[in-house]
């Protein structure tokens, strides 16, 4: 069977002509860094915002501690 006699089985509502694939260079797409979590770690936050939310703090304390350190 050649390409010519294969049906497309694409749904309509999924238009790829106008598609573009960039798989290196600065034109690629970004999500985002990943980081992965252990599973330990993931119990103990229910989502990113969380875990956002933590990391803050704890930068803020590193922070005021290396600011209290300073001052000495």
């Amino acid at each position: 069977m050649n390409k010519i006699e294969i049906d497309d089985e694409l749904r309509p509502e999924y238009d790829l002509n106008s598609l573009q694939v960039r798989k290196v260079g600065s034109g690629r797409k970004s999500f985002g860094d990943m980081v992965r979590l252990e599973p330990d770690v993931i119990e103990a936050f229910p989502n990113a915002k969380a875990v956002n939310e933590a990391l803050r703090s704890l930068i803020d304390i590193a922070k005021r501690s290396a600011h209290l350190n300073h001052s000495c």
